[in-house]
């Protein structure tokens, strides 16, 4: 470590003096700059012991989770991120480095605001107040046990097909964002609903695969999903801002919970970075943060 430090002290220095010859910046500019790197540096050098021209994207963004897990403002955040990419067009400019690890390195959001999330009685509740004894109740009830049981995005829900069921093997497929296929299991009950509908919905359709069809025999829509929700909402008594993601967002908060390895709902989700599903540790279990933290000093 005592080397790589030496080059982070011997590259701050001359950065340093090229924001004060150079850029011309007010001494204050400089020193808060000089503080934010330092505390980067720290950081690098701590989890990864690797000099300033190692630094990869990733470890950019793992440095941007451990600001917000650690409660920073959101202001603190953008300048950090802000003093990272000014520190690598330094590098960039001196020609030590080829690109930038922070070019694509995006900024926090200005509110990062958690929807809603159902407990299990409000989930039960909102579900069983669907009829199931047409085909559109059947239908209804096994969409929201598979929002939540799943935790599908709802695009996802939509694009589901038949060939996507797995039930003898106990897991669906999931085609999500980035046309990035996941597998993920499926509950006794989801699978009983959908057996249900399966049912009726054949005698109903000859060609189309889609698994969730209106009643004219077509693929759903996002907005008949928040329709079919609103609507179950409203029966059920439920008084919360709901949305196919409340559903999903309550199965990630119920894993987590339950004592689930964030990792694990990662992958459950299908988001390609864990910074994402960190959003998840503002449960009060040190638990989700010790185990983000752990998986960080492993990436």
């Amino acid at each position: 470590m005592a080397d790589n430090t030496k080059r982070w002290q011997e590259i701050s220095r001359s950065y340093r003096s090229y924001m004060r010859l150079e850029k011309h910046l007010a001494a204050n500019t400089i020193e808060s700059y000089m503080r934010d790197l330092a505390q980067f540096a720290h950081y690098i050098l701590r989890m990864y012991d690797l000099p300033p021209k190692k630094v990869e994207r990733e470890m950019i963004e793992h440095y941007m989770g451990w600001l917000y897990d650690h409660k920073k403002e959101k202001s603190s955040q953008a300048r950090a991120l802000s003093g990272i990419k000014s520190f690598y067009n330094y590098l960039l400019l001196e020609e030590q480095i080829e690109n930038s690890p922070a070019e694509f390195v995006e900024a926090p959001k200005a509110n990062r605001q958690l929807p809603d999330t159902l407990s299990t009685e409000e989930i039960d509740r909102i579900i069983n107040s669907i009829d199931t004894s047409t085909t559109k109740g059947l239908r209804d009830s096994a969409i929201l046990e598979l929002l939540y049981s799943c935790g599908l995005r709802v695009s996802e829900l939509c694009d589901l097909k038949l060939g996507d069921l797995f039930f003898g093997e106990g897991y669906i497929r999931v085609i999500g964002k980035g046309d990035k296929q996941r597998f993920v299991p499926i509950s006794g009950i989801a699978r009983e609903r959908i057996l249900r509908y399966k049912e009726h919905r054949q005698g109903a359709t000859k060609s189309e695969d889609t698994l969730f069809l209106n009643n004219r025999g077509k693929r759903l829509t996002r907005v008949m999903i928040f329709t079919i929700i609103k609507q179950a909402a409203q029966r059920a008594g439920i008084d919360k801002k709901i949305s196919p993601h409340t559903f999903r967002h309550s199965f990630a908060t119920h894993l987590l919970a339950g004592g689930a390895n964030i990792r694990q709902v990662q992958e459950l989700l299908g988001h390609e970075n864990i910074l994402t599903t960190e959003i998840y540790t503002h449960l009060d279990n040190s638990h989700l943060r010790e185990t983000l933290e752990e998986h960080m000093k492993l990436e």
